[in-house]
């Protein structure tokens, strides 16, 4: 067991790691989270002195063993989560009360998940606390002299800075008034004239979703709407009864509806209007599509159609 700041912020990334090659819609996305930022918040700690992450006893066992003075058969244990993140809030001006809300709240939910029969994560999803995860680690990050890229890696940095570089607080402003404002004209027209403009925009999200647009409803007229965005992240390959399945996480960065003319095209309007956080767009391929493959009943026409290429090559020499 160790204290230490560097192994802890190693321990961290891997945990971030291993966050993201799980696809947002996973609970062990947010599982993974969890454990990276409790672990980069007592890497901060232990930034000033590993003796912060000791749980106070009156052998003092516990202290010996943070400053490597006590017994390696000795037990000894550190202080709870939510003392550990209450700590970084008074020590650290770059960690603020909203950075310590939003951490706690994901760790509790992650209590949650682990200790009750709960599906605590499912109702729980990325748009509700990626954002101030991103947030609260960049903070932590700040105090350990580190930054984004050298926690998540330069791609994933990427996305979480996009994310953060807008106020959210003239982004929410500004969103609510486009989508009352939106709202309020589209109600103006007669229901018939918008049953058709709902029906005609679900049936072009459906077209819109086989060019990789993502459909969400509309927060103004409840439209079928799409959203689009980065891929970020790997691919996610799986075999399902006899189809591959590529799933890919990507953060959405523009939407657009059809029915009412609303439409945002940046993340943190996005957020704003409810429609942020990753989600994963998923592609079925055959297998003859996926690796490149001839399917049999094909071989003699492509036979056909190599020997007359080469015949064609013959006759131009």
């Amino acid at each position: 067991m160790s204290w230490e700041r560097d192994p802890l912020l190693a321990k961290s990334r891997l945990f971030f790691e291993q966050a993201f090659d799980e696809t947002p819609d996973d609970p062990k996305f947010c599982l993974w989270c969890s454990f990276g930022v409790e672990v980069l918040a007592r890497a901060a700690l232990a930034s000033i002195s590993p003796t912060l992450l000791a749980e106070p006893d009156k052998e003092h066992r516990n202290l010996l063993y943070a400053l490597n003075r006590g017994s390696e058969r000795a037990a000894r244990k550190s202080i709870g989560t939510a003392q550990v993140l209450a700590l970084c809030n008074e020590l650290f001006p770059e960690f603020t009360k909203d950075d310590l809300t939003a951490t706690l709240a994901l760790v509790n939910r992650r209590n949650e998940e682990l200790h009750t029969g709960d599906a605590a994560f499912d109702a729980y999803p990325p748009k509700l606390w990626l954002r101030g995860f991103y947030q609260s680690c960049k903070a932590l990050a700040s105090v350990l002299g580190e930054n984004l890229d050298t926690l998540f890696g330069s791609e994933q940095a990427s996305v979480a800075e996009e994310m953060l570089a807008e106020n959210r607080n003239d982004a929410n402003q500004r969103v609510q008034k486009r989508i009352a404002s939106h709202r309020s004209v589209f109600e103006t027209k007669a229901p018939e004239e918008q049953d058709n403009a709902k029906r005609e925009a679900e049936e072009r999200a459906k077209a819109l979703a086989y060019e990789r647009h993502h459909r969400v409803p509309c927060p103004a007229c409840g439209a079928v709407a799409t959203v689009q965005g980065n891929a970020c992240g790997k691919e996610h390959v799986t075999d399902e009864g006899g189809d591959i399945v590529v799933r890919q996480t990507v953060s959405p960065t523009n939407f657009a509806c059809l029915a009412c003319g609303l439409k945002f095209d940046r993340y943190a309007e996005l957020e704003a209007a409810g429609l942020g956080g990753y989600y994963t767009r998923r592609t079925t391929y055959s297998p003859e599509e996926y690796y490149g493959l001839i399917h049999p009943d094909d071989i003699p026409s492509h036979v056909e159609e190599y020997l007359a290429s080469r015949m064609e090559e013959y006759d131009n020499e």
